[in-house]
Parts: structure tokens; sequence; C-alpha cells
């Protein structure tokens, strides 16, 4: 029988433990039970209620063996395999098959160097473009709400799934020179867009975008909109508000974002081809260049591929520790 506590009389230590559960309430063991009660509700040392201020170490799971430590299932380590070996093993041949011995010859052919900077170039640009008109728009996917949002992503990442060739063809019939805002481009401002270096840039923007504005509307969502509101009230206009508080906490996502799109926009080859051609010095990067020397020379278009590759891998593996890493 319990005998309620006397005033002035001390708790028994017995009703100090309190056992949470999973409801979060806490049951209270009587005085003269102390833990052992606590087990029996618990139902054993491993039950589901466990004493209040105790805390899962490492190894308390199943077995005591935590989860990154247990044996990977077969029926999903043999996909991941040949996963792996699917990604990789093109890799692999296009470095075996490399003609090492005329690999310098290759290299030093004037093309190769010209079609590089140009790749390096526009899809820097492209990148450029892309936050500047890139990281507003998932600001306003983000945070604003208005009629058809739904619909205005949908149409942002349209070119995500868009054949290339096909975006092509859409920039020539926007941009080009009888195309419905490029005529007046050219007859306002003299600027013809399609065949030249900026074409290039338009193209590989196009495709790229769409990478960085999911990143960033993504990490936008994460982040907690009290801070931006806070500053609002202190004073603090709504662009301010964004510069001075929203921006520093979203610049890892618009790098990662600004990663993933420029390496898109170095891999472009539909639009670019379809929007501004294949001039050697003028609109031909690194992919068209491939292309055109694996028709004459397989030889040239492997080591093209090589070169391509070998910056590719350089430029994610110098930001991967940076952006691309999660704790």
């Amino acid at each position: 029988m319990n005998v309620p506590d006397e005033p002035g009389r001390p708790a028994d230590r017995g009703r100090a433990g309190a056992v949470t559960g999973p409801e979060g309430t806490g049951a209270v063991a009587q005085s003269g039970e102390g833990p052992a009660k606590a087990d029996t509700l618990a139902g054993g040392p491993r039950g589901p209620y466990h004493w209040a201020g105790r805390r899962a170490g490492p190894g308390s799971g199943p077995g005591g063996r935590s989860g990154r430590g247990s044996r990977t299932p077969l029926p999903l380590l043999l996909p991941a395999l040949f996963g792996l070996a699917f990604l990789l093993l093109p890799l692999v041949a296009l470095v075996l098959r490399t003609p090492w011995s005329s690999l310098p010859e290759q290299l030093a052919a004037p093309g190769v160097w010209q079609a590089l900077r140009l790749s390096l170039i526009a899809a820097t640009a492209a990148t450029a473009v892309s936050i500047v008109l890139g990281v507003p728009l998932a600001w306003l996917l983000a945070r604003t709400d208005f009629p058809g949002r739904g619909f205005v992503r949908a149409l942002v990442t349209l070119p995500l799934v868009l054949p290339p060739v096909v975006g092509g063809v859409a920039l020539l019939l926007a941009l080009g020179r009888n195309g419905v805002v490029g005529r007046w481009l050219e007859a306002w401002f003299g600027v013809s867009l399609p065949f030249t270096t900026a074409g290039v840039v338009v193209a590989e923007a196009f495709v790229a975008m769409p990478f960085l504005v999911i990143s960033v509307e993504g990490t936008l969502r994460a982040a907690d909109p009290r801070y931006e509101e806070a500053a609002t009230t202190l004073g603090a206009s709504r662009f301010t508000a964004f510069r001075r508080v929203t921006l520093p906490l979203i610049a890892p996502g618009i790098a990662a974002g600004a990663v993933l799109a420029w390496a898109r926009a170095l891999g472009e080859f539909g639009a670019t081809i379809t929007f501004a051609g294949n001039f050697p010095g003028r609109t031909q990067t690194m992919p068209l260049a491939v292309y055109l020397a694996l028709q004459n020379d397989p030889a040239a278009a492997i080591t093209l591929s090589l070169v391509l590759l070998a910056v590719s891998i350089a430029v994610l593996a110098g930001l991967r520790d940076r952006w691309m890493t999660t704790p």
C-alpha cells in the first residue's frame, strides 16, 4: 500500500527515477520498489521504456552493433556492385584505350586547347548567368505563394527532361534572327546570338540553370525564415534581409548548385550544336570537338575525351570536400 508523503518528509529514492515511454509520459517508480519495478514496466532491461537521462550509445542497436558496422545484405550488395561497375567500366576502358605513345602529339594540336579554353570560359559564364537569374527565381519559388507556382516550377525544371536538341530548336525559334525575340534584338540593338560564342553561353545556361534553381530552392526551404523576418521587424528591407541574412545561410546550397550547373554546362552538346553550331575557335567546345574527331580520327577523340574527363574530375574533386559532403 502506498503511503502519501508527509509534509517535510523527504521523498524516497525510488521515486526519483522517472521512466519515459514512447508517449513521452513519466511513470514514477513507487517507494521501495525502485528499478525492479521500472524493469517490470519496461518488460525487461531492453524493453521499450528506459530510465530518463539514459542515452543510447553507438553499439546500442540489436546485438550491440551499429547500423554502419552491420553486414550489407546480399540482395543489396550485388546490385550495388553491378551499378558501380556499370558506371566505372566505361571510364576505365577510356583510360585503357588511350594512345599514350602519341598522347603528347595529340595534345599539341591547336584545336585541342582552343576547344578546352572555350569550354571552360563558356561553362563559367553560363554558371554566372545561372546564379544571377536562378537565385532570385529559387527565392520566388521557395518563399512566395502565388497562383500557378507549381506550374512555374514544372516549367523551370522542364529543361532537365527535355532533349537538348529540342532545347536548341526552341532557342532558335525564340532568339534566332527570325525568332520571337531575336528579330527585335537584331533590329533594335544589332545583337545576333545564334552561331556565336554568346550563343554557346546561352545554350549552356538554358540546360544548366535548373540544376542551380533546384539546389537553391531546397536550401531555402530548409533554412529558417524567422531570421529573415526578425531582420525585417528591426527595420531592414526585404532585399537587405535577403542580402545580409538569407544569402549567407544559403551560400553552401548556391555553391553546390553552381558546381552541378558548371559540370552540366561543360558537357553540353545537343543544344550547343543546334543553336550555336560547330565552328572551331568560336563555338566548338570540347564535346563538339570529340564528336567531330570521332568521325575522322578516333585516337584524337579518345585524347580529347581523356582531357575533358581529367578536367571534370579535378574540378569536382577540388570542390567536393568543401561543398559536396554531408556530415
